[in-house]
């Protein structure tokens, strides 16, 4: 542990790798001015996150790996005002006490909205043109002509795009299909039709929105209410070559069902997020040529963790000159993940 101790006002519990990633010069220096700042290298260390917090910090900055701030790490805390999360989902270590001790929360997962969106854009121009499937062949060694042989391909221009959740990372993404020219239909039980003729969608039921999409992208929230709301009954909606992409949570999909549509060749997917993580060497999703797979890295760009820092010290900014917090979240968050 490094820093001032006289008193620690910001106690920043994100190890140094982290660190570097997230807080530019600029971000870091902006903290350091606001308050002496403690660094906990040891971020998951309760302990060293307790003694850091002894000091009368005033705001907690957080990173993926936080220990619970339960009542008794709270008690080391009797002045905290502000837990500051670098990442989205603070349902793993925020608990019910931090709400009812008045503490303010927020969170930087707005700033993750870019990059998963050109993520799930860049799926979505590989299912359509089936490049994972080329990929694959090319590389077991299947000789040139079977390696040519795939269901049929399209364009991006005039597709039938379907959005499952109006989030943030599902406007980015709807923006950024729309600018090639697809057509968007949009499942979101809170969408309004005056909110969805502003963004140029088409809002629809769920049941439509699969049954008409060539591709269907998830970016709704992980809500008890939305486990496995893509089961067997839903997918088998999707026409015959469709794709899906999922770079939000797998707790949206049910997996079994889906590895079962994928193992018959009638559908394509792109996945970031799994239900077990790290996915296991021998899990059947990674031997499929028509599955497209990277490792739960949707959102870490350069620029992406530097607008989690960013985002974050604007946020301390505005709680200690006491204006209004553009992130902050109540205690839905503790039963939200988006």
């Amino acid at each position: 542990m490094t820093g001032s101790a006289d008193p620690p006002g910001i106690v920043v519990a994100v190890p140094e790798g982290l660190r570097a990633e997230f807080f530019t010069a600029a971000a870091w220096e902006q903290l350091g001015a606001l308050a002496p700042l403690t660094v906990v290298d040891a971020h998951r260390d309760r302990a060293a996150v307790a003694a850091a917090l002894g000091g009368g910090a005033r705001v907690l900055v957080t990173a993926w790996g936080a220990p619970r701030l339960d009542a008794g790490l709270l008690a080391a805390a009797p002045g905290l005002g502000l837990v500051a999360h670098t990442g989205g989902a603070v349902s793993p270590f925020v608990t019910p006490e931090v709400f009812a001790r008045g503490i303010r929360v927020t969170q930087a997962g707005g700033a993750m909205a870019a990059p998963v969106a050109e993520v799930a854009l860049t799926f979505t121009l590989s299912l359509l043109h089936r490049t994972h499937r080329f990929d694959h062949a090319l590389r077991s060694g299947a000789d040139w002509a079977a390696a040519e042989v795939a269901p049929p391909r399209h364009e991006i221009r005039g597709c039938p795009v379907g959005v499952i959740g109006a989030s943030r990372t599902g406007r980015a993404y709807l923006a950024l299909v729309q600018a090639l020219g697809a057509r968007v239909s949009v499942f979101d039980p809170y969408l309004t039709d005056a909110e969805a003729a502003r963004l140029g969608v088409t809002a629809a039921p769920l049941d439509e929105v699969l049954r008409t999409s060539r591709i269907v992208a998830v970016h709704a929230p992980a809500l008890p209410a939305t486990r496995h709301l893509l089961g067997a009954r839903e997918l088998a909606l999707l026409p015959d070559g469709a794709g899906l992409v999922n770079t939000a949570r797998s707790w949206l999909v049910d997996e079994t069902a889906l590895l079962a549509e994928l193992r018959t060749g009638r559908l394509d997917a792109a996945l970031d997020v799994y239900d077990h993580e790290p996915l296991p060497v021998g899990h059947p999703l990674r031997s499929l040529p028509n599955v497209l797979l990277t490792p739960h890295r949707a959102a870490a760009t350069v620029e992406g963790r530097r607008a989690l820092g960013t985002s974050t010290a604007a946020e301390v900014d505005r709680f200690l000159t006491g204006r209004p917090l553009l992130h902050a979240v109540g205690p839905e968050s503790l039963t939200r993940v988006e």
